[in-house]
């Protein structure tokens, strides 16, 4: 480090008493030395030059070829190419390796979180202007080689920090099955379009419920792979802990291939050193349709929680009977600690939902977006005004734990660690535990505009991912599976999805889908739970 103590550059980055300064910023108003304040002048102008030299050299980006895979007619869609209101990002089309079998003609959008280069990207904020990644993310370059045809980015939620579909900067998501009703987020616009029928699948991301819960409202199949499984390289990250990537269709059978297509262990993220070798999964070819000797728990605590609309309780209900009718063992079973899901996973994500929005991740190995990062630093008055609230209020949560409770975020992992600890016990004597996906179907969207009531903007979410959260803090998979209609609190004329989600032991993707695999054959969900469905005008293209 000494060769860059004469650097010119230090002088100018670093001045005399900016030691004391940044000590006094965490309490520490005697912590040197008069004599030694210009030895440690003189080292921080030194760490200042390593920084700027850093800055100086060539990023390295992984490679993409564009040659093999061009992107064709790039754009952002006008008014009459938009569907469910806004759930496109930008629309193109890349066609796949035409000898990829897993997804040979089918089509996927990718939530847009997702790098795709060359395709501008949003995030669903206009905070700070669209960046262009430069190079694809892993699971864009797999789906490819798997012969899919990638037809856009969709509509994703304000920093993905909401399950609402009215927090994008890029404009409010609509139900496919009733306009004016929310279709979950953060994942929004492609949990619409695949619900609609107008895509076969669609790659989400997942950090309290990102997958699942749009999956639910919109009558989905949307898993959440175990932590790990899939690579998260090129996506738009909200904390490494929380970060999942998994696919969004119409059937167990798509969601199986897809997850076959994009999974396994990726040279550039740590997160998958536990998964296996890319290419030698087999989730499709395996699914039973079949759930004889399958021990499965019905979770009270996910069930009896105040927030679980009756309607939506009673058809899940209804659809886990049906797993005892193909012969599986049914029991109820409890968890308590399962109740701490929603708290322990608030301040977990208030803190590293935080650094990762100032900047400040660290701590694991991988391939990141420079040009997301030059676009978005440093906030300023004018860019965080601009921010949904939901956005806002992670930052202002976590710079106020930070303060006031700097060993909170240790306690908290360590009780994360004893809940994650206390479902895989329950794994070794069930194959899964079911519960609501949500606590009630789909809300209505509110017409919130900047500048309005904070709190109106965050209502709508509030307790959504009650359900769902805890799982992406402990890792586990879970799959939200749709088995019928509810009505909605608003209209009761108006029957929406509903969602039951499914969760099993740590890389026990296959029991999760063989059991949904088994349920879906079974029966036909749109016919469940409410006779007259079928006489509702819904908004979709089925």
């Amino acid at each position: 480090m000494s060769v860059f103590f004469d650097s010119p550059i230090s002088q100018d980055l670093v001045a005399q008493g900016d030691v004391e300064t940044l000590l006094e910023s965490i309490g520490v108003t005697e912590g040197i030395r008069v004599a030694e304040s210009g030895e440690y002048h003189q080292l921080l102008a030194a760490v200042h030059d390593v920084a700027e030299h850093v800055l100086a050299l060539p990023d390295y980006i992984a490679c993409t070829d564009m040659e093999k895979y061009p992107r064709q007619n790039v754009h952002r869609p006008s008014t009459e190419e938009q569907e469910f209101g806004n759930a496109w990002a930008h629309k193109f089309f890349i066609q796949g390796n035409p000898n990829g079998e897993l997804l040979k003609g089918k089509t996927l959008c990718l939530k847009d979180n997702v790098n795709v280069a060359g395709v501008p990207q949003f995030f669903g904020t206009d905070a700070v202007p669209a960046w262009t990644p430069e190079a694809d993310a892993t699971v864009v370059t797999r789906a490819l080689d798997a012969g899919v045809n990638i037809v856009g980015t969709t509509i994703c939620e304000n920093f993905c920090n909401s399950t609402s579909s009215f927090t994008s900067a890029q404009g409010t998501v609509h139900n496919p099955y009733a306009a004016g009703y929310s279709a979950g987020g953060s994942t929004s616009g492609g949990s619409a379009l695949v619900g609609s029928g107008l895509v076969d699948i669609a790659i989400g991301a997942d950090q309290g419920g990102s997958i699942r819960v749009p999956s639910s409202f919109c009558g989905c199949v949307g898993l959440k792979p175990t932590h790990g499984l899939v690579p998260y390289t090129g996506m738009g990250s909200g904390d490494p802990i929380n970060d999942h990537a998994g696919p969004i269709a119409r059937t167990v059978t798509d969601v199986a291939l897809c997850l076959d297509a994009i999974s396994g262990k990726d040279d550039f993220d740590d997160r998958t050193l536990g998964s296996h070798v890319y290419g030698t999964s087999n989730y499709a070819k395996n699914l039973r349709s079949s759930v004889a000797g399958m021990k499965i728990g019905v979770l009270v605590e996910g069930f009896e929680h105040r927030l679980v609309n009756a309607d939506v309780k009673r058809t899940v209900q209804n659809a886990v009977n049906g797993f005892a009718k193909l012969g599986a063992t049914v029991e109820e079973v409890s968890l308590p600690l399962h109740l701490e899901g929603p708290a322990i996973w608030t301040i977990q994500q208030r803190f590293a939902g935080t650094f990762g929005l100032l900047g400040y991740a660290n701590g694991r190995r991988g391939l990141f977006s420079t040009k997301y990062e030059e676009a978005r630093q440093p906030w300023t008055n004018e860019t965080f005004q601009k921010l949904f609230p939901s956005t806002k209020n992670t930052i202002i949560n976590g710079l106020s734990l930070m303060k006031n409770y700097p060993g909170l975020y240790v306690k908290t992992m360590n009780i994360a660690q004893q809940i994650k600890d206390s479902y895989e016990k329950l794994f070794q004597e069930y194959d899964i535990i079911v519960m609501p996906t949500t606590p009630t179907v789909a809300p209505a969207n509110v017409d919130w505009k900047r500048g309005d009531s904070p709190m109106s903007a965050l209502k709508p979410s509030m307790g959504i991912t009650t359900n769902t959260a805890i799982f992406d803090v402990t890792g586990h998979p879970a799959m939200s599976l749709p088995v019928g209609f509810a009505p909605s609190h608003v209209d009761d004329s108006i029957l929406l999805p509903v969602g039951m989600q499914l969760v099993s032991g740590l890389w026990q993707e296959q029991k999760i889908l063989d059991a949904a695999y088994a349920w879906e054959s079974a029966n036909e969900w749109r016919e469940v739970g409410v006779p007259d469905v079928k006489e509702q005008k819904l908004h979709t293209k089925l």
